[in-house]
């Protein structure tokens, strides 16, 4: 007697789009992490690049800062030119000038060259980083499938600045600084071949409903003035008049932006997205937190390197647990919690672990034991954030319709890097000034800059107990006529 094989199982069309949006998200995630490692990637390679070029301590640092000058001005019109021709045209724009840019720096052999190869990374990354999360909020409409896929997103986020480190420890010792940038290429090739076929097309509300060239190039004008100005801190100093006129200059261009988009008739930015305490809220408190996180990345790194001795894998091996535990927390755990407490409840706790890890990292001595001394403030940190960008993630698209989800999208990332570089700049500076102070004192070098170390330890903790503060105010859900405060109490968050 003859068996008869078993019917196979067809998905049905429900299933099948239910899968393709997962994967979708993986695919959008994945061009996300090639733009997250580059930014913590090359800071690993530095010196190596420095040595092979010829570069001055000053003309190295333009290796960064002209990467994050296009990443931080212009993130803000990518988000908006994806709500006007269409957020995946935007993406994919941006994956592919990002993976030749990536080629024309890892190929580059003169410091001009890369130079101008990394503004032009910088550009591809931001716009397709910029409409990302605006993507994801239109795929996941329903809030629990919303709260896992922003979870998601913000574990790489997060957790892509820890494993950088490690990842160009790695390429700069085995192979060389090269590859830090040829590794993108075939992520970069993957990403575009994926969201080809799997990014759902979108046609965009159309360039007449908001193309206004005046105030774009205001608009980027002063966002990338801003940069400039805090990357240039380091060398002229916060009060020098460089400093003062160029600051000056860029709250000018902000201020005459303001007025254009007030005044036309189909403005870039339409200024009522800063209406809703959310939103604005939310990214208010996300920058506070990323200064005192991302300045305590970089310190954190030299602190290993220059005072406990750590190469640099070991420096990326450090940082690994607060990447695990952002894993840990955002896939799953801070989803969770967000639907049963809301994301401002979630939030507050969140950003209270992190300021008492970094409050624990003031302490770390010149002789420190990674397991009893350091250990505990990276989990807590990594805890911390896990549950912190989920929340602030949540809160600042809350308010955003569909026809601007890529302009809050392009805001939250702009509130990151402005956040980031401002941190660095003012935590890297006190770091410094205080460490000169003690070796003029007659300090032994090691005790200087650990002292100077730890002073910038306890600012990025009072930045972040400062965003705790303005979570509990800024973020208080409103009042409404007739309603009690014990039903406001029972549904806040």
């Amino acid at each position: 007697m003859t068996q008869t094989a078993p019917p196979q199982t067809i998905a049905s069309p429900a299933e099948t789009a239910e899968r393709n949006r997962w994967i979708t998200l993986v695919v959008l995630c994945l061009g996300f992490l090639m733009v997250i490692l580059d930014s913590t990637i090359v800071n690993v390679a530095l010196p190596s690049i420095q040595d092979d070029l010829g570069f001055s301590q000053s003309g190295l640092a333009w290796v960064v800062n002209a990467y994050l000058i296009a990443f931080g001005g212009l993130l803000m019109l990518a988000g908006r030119l994806g709500d006007l021709v269409g957020r995946r045209r935007v993406f994919l724009a941006g994956v592919a000038v990002f993976t030749l840019a990536s080629v024309l720096c890892g190929a580059a052999q003169s410091q001009e060259v890369l130079v101008v190869a990394r503004f032009v990374q910088g550009a591809g990354g931001a716009l397709s980083s910029a409409v990302i999360l605006g993507m994801i909020v239109t795929l996941f409409p329903q809030p629990g499938e919303r709260a896992r896929a922003i979870g998601i997103y913000s574990f790489v986020a997060a957790g892509g600045a820890s494993v950088g480190l490690l990842a160009g420890g790695v390429l700069t010792e085995a192979i060389n600084w090269h590859w830090i940038f040829f590794v993108n290429v075939p992520i970069g090739v993957a990403t575009l071949a994926a969201a080809l076929r799997l990014v759902p097309r979108d046609e965009g509300i159309g360039l007449s409903q908001g193309a206004d060239a005046p105030g774009a190039l205001l608009l980027v004008g002063a966002l990338m003035l801003i940069v400039y100005t805090i990357v240039g801190t380091e060398d002229a100093g916060w009060g020098s008049a460089r400093t003062i006129g160029l600051g000056v200059l860029a709250i000018a261009l902000l201020a005459a932006f303001v007025a254009r988009e007030q005044r036309a008739a189909h403005p870039l930015v339409p200024l009522r997205i800063f209406r809703s305490r959310a939103v604005t809220g939310a990214n208010v408190v996300q920058m506070l937190m990323v200064s005192g996180l991302f300045g305590v990345f970089f310190l954190g790194a030299l602190y290993y390197q220059r005072i406990l001795g750590y190469d640099a894998v070991g420096v990326g091996l450090a940082f690994l647990p607060v990447a695990l535990c952002i894993a840990m927390m955002s896939v799953g755990v801070s989803a969770r919690l967000i639907m049963r407490y809301g994301a401002r409840r979630t939030l507050v706790p969140g950003l209270a672990l992190v300021a008492v890890g970094l409050a624990l990292f003031v302490r770390a001595p010149i002789d420190a034991r990674y397991a009893t001394d350091l250990l505990p403030s990276m989990v807590l940190i990594g805890v911390g954030a896990g549950l912190s960008f989920p929340s602030l993630m949540t809160l600042a698209m809350s308010g955003a319709t569909e026809q601007d989800s890529g302009l809050a999208s392009g805001l939250v990332n702009t509130s990151q890097q402005m956040g980031g570089a401002l941190g660095l700049a003012v935590l890297a500076t006190l770091s410094a000034s205080r460490s000169e102070t003690l070796l003029a004192q007659g300090e032994p070098l090691a005790q200087a800059l650990t002292d100077g170390y730890q002073l910038a330890f306890a600012i990025a903790a009072g930045l972040v107990a400062a965003a705790v503060a303005l979570a509990l105010v800024l973020l208080r859900p409103p009042r409404e006529p007739g309603v009690t405060a014990e039903a406001v109490v029972e549904h806040a968050g």
